[in-house]
């Protein structure tokens, strides 16, 4: 399908996504209390959400990130995930939490989780700021989701178009 670079409505306002991310950083402060966290936050979408997440979670938090991909210029998954950078922390032991902008098709982060598995830690749960039910391809849920969306084009708060519409301080769609 191919997309115009028209805008659709605001689907989710700056305050509402900051609102969301102290629920979240709450949420897994109180599931992991007493314990220290790795965030692995999935370039370079996730970031912006990260960002807000880790300032809301009252525990000793590393981060690190993690690209991968299975779109590359299109707006179609190829399915095929290719790592583009891995992590640098040692996670042997450790409560992982995978912070993704979107499960889309949910190829990337099944297969994410699965390698941040092999790496010897504790726990791996995913923390997503999007859930796109509607285009999922395999069998994988977020652990942690600010809010589900409908089976549009995402923009905004970090997650693009052919890098396009990353900054704006907002969530919403692309018309097509």
């Amino acid at each position: 399908m191919e997309h115009t670079d028209t805008i659709g409505k605001i689907l989710f306002t700056q305050e509402q996504i900051w609102r969301r991310a102290e629920e979240l950083g709450q949420e897994i402060s109180e599931d992991y209390a007493g314990e220290q966290v790795v965030l692995i936050g999935t370039l370079k979408g996730a970031v912006p959400f990260m960002a807000d997440l880790m300032k809301n979670i009252s525990l000793d938090v590393e981060i690190d990130f993690v690209a991968a991909s299975s779109y590359g210029s299109g707006t179609e998954s190829s399915g095929e995930v290719i790592l583009k950078h891995d992590i640098t922390l040692d996670l042997t032991d450790k409560h992982v939490i995978l912070v993704e902008d979107i499960i889309d098709t949910g190829n990337t982060i099944k297969a994410l989780k699965a390698y941040l598995q092999k790496r010897g830690p504790k726990s791996v749960s995913i923390c997503t700021l999007l859930d796109k039910p509607a285009r999922r391809k395999v069998d994988v849920k977020g652990d942690y989701i600010g809010f589900v969306v409908e089976d549009l084009f995402i923009v905004g708060y970090g997650l693009d178009f052919n890098q396009k519409y990353r900054n704006l301080p907002y969530i919403s769609y692309l018309e097509g």
